[in-house]
């Protein structure tokens, strides 16, 4: 069964070290994606990426505070973050690890170095994100893979309809308020007033209903909630 190459963002700055990188991960059976400053990088951030590897030097570091503090709908909690850094500079990447980077590797670059490094950070995330399936009833919702199955029926679903899901998912059976649900997805608080929230939960209880079942609740004047046992039919 083939499966798909992993995919590397490579945010350098040094044409010379960026374009090596690519060339050498391409060669071992990954996809590189090359980003030559932040903007470039945040523009791939659209599309899946399996790992990081950031140039401590230029703006692309910024990019560990934009996925571990603000948050991005296509990224999840174990993206590996390997940033680089040049020898003379001991303190910068220890703030990095402060912010989010889950190592450093100082310049000049090895490329041997740079892949056994990625290569233990990929194993050590993919341990993590196989923990991270939330279940209710035949409903499986896989944070990490960030993919939504009915039995063994996928279901494609929108980067909101699935954080919605993945609120839901975490406590089945139990009635999130539309306050709640408004202020985790969208961080909406109460003064919110929208059919955001309604129209994206029709939609979703619409895609959910593929064996007839409504796995997704409505409590009238309260909120939603996800049940272990599917529903009446929709």
């Amino acid at each position: 069964m083939l499966t798909e190459p992993q995919r590397v963002m490579v945010a350098v700055q040094d044409d010379a070290a960026r374009t090596a990188l690519t060339e050498n991960l391409e060669a071992d059976g990954y996809r590189p994606l090359a980003a030559s400053c932040l903007g470039h990088a945040r523009s791939l951030l659209v599309d899946r990426v399996d790992a990081l590897i950031v140039d401590l030097g230029s703006d692309t570091a910024r990019l560990v505070d934009i996925v571990r503090g603000d948050g991005h709908p296509t990224i999840d909690a174990w993206l590996p973050i390997l940033a680089g850094s040049a020898s003379e500079d001991l303190f910068s990447p220890l703030l990095l690890l402060d912010r989010g980077a889950d190592d450093v590797i100082y310049e000049p670059w090895l490329y041997v170095e740079v892949r056994a490094r990625l290569a233990a950070l990929l194993r050590r995330a993919n341990a993590g994100r196989a923990r991270q399936v939330l279940r209710a009833g035949a409903l499986r919702v896989d944070i990490g893979a960030r993919r939504v199955w009915i039995a063994e029926t996928e279901i494609e679903v929108t980067n909101r309809e699935f954080e919605l899901l993945v609120v839901l998912a975490s406590e089945p059976d139990r009635v999130f308020t539309r306050n709640e649900l408004l202020s985790s997805v969208w961080d909406l608080g109460d003064w919110a007033r929208t059919r955001t929230l309604d129209s994206h939960v029709a939609r979703l209880r619409r895609k959910l209903s593929v064996d007839g079942a409504s796995y997704l609740i409505n409590v009238w004047g309260v909120g939603y909630r996800l049940t272990h046992t599917a529903g009446a039919p929709v």
